[in-house]
């Protein structure tokens, strides 16, 4: 008897295994105040000036990275005109925009490129800022904050 019950949970056991992998990648999410935030699509693109704008989306958010460059290293948010971050919600019935942005002086973070693969033409990095509610929207907070985000095999488009 000991037997046959130890040769049921060997059986079930091999037969429970599953393998469900999913792979998410391309991927941009994040932490948006302190609640996990993931795009649905997330796009790249590298303009003539060798600027880089990586955009990440969901149904009602759009989320933009800017820096100067495409070069691995650290671009920090608030310190110039070129690296900036941008949040915009589109509220879907009213079709009202709340917007969040930062500029040379206003807000503060930074955006680090970890990889530029120039043969698979794909970025990866990470990303953490806090920016402004730029219009006083009084239905917002003041401030709006991204946390442990990380971008990951993003396919560039070159312009």
């Amino acid at each position: 008897m000991k037997k046959l019950f130890l040769f049921l949970i060997a059986l079930f056991s091999l037969f429970s295994c599953e393998e469900d992998v999913r792979f998410n990648n391309p991927s941009f999410q994040a932490n948006k105040d302190n609640v996990f935030w993931r795009a649905i699509q997330s796009t790249a693109t590298v303009n003539p000036g060798g600027t880089l704008i990586i955009e990440a989306y969901t149904a009602t958010e759009i989320v933009t990275l800017k820096t100067s460059s495409v070069t691995s290293g650290t671009y920090f948010i608030g310190t110039t005109p070129m690296n900036t971050a941008t949040y915009v919600f589109t509220d879907p019935l009213t079709k009202e925009s709340l917007t969040f942005s930062s500029g040379f002086g206003v807000g503060n973070g930074e955006i680090v490129i970890t990889e530029y693969n120039q043969i698979e033409k794909t970025i990866s990095g990470t990303f953490k800022f806090n920016i402004e509610n730029i219009f006083n929207d009084p239905l917002a907070e003041a401030t709006l904050n991204f946390q442990h985000g990380f971008f990951y095999k993003i396919p560039i488009t070159v312009n």
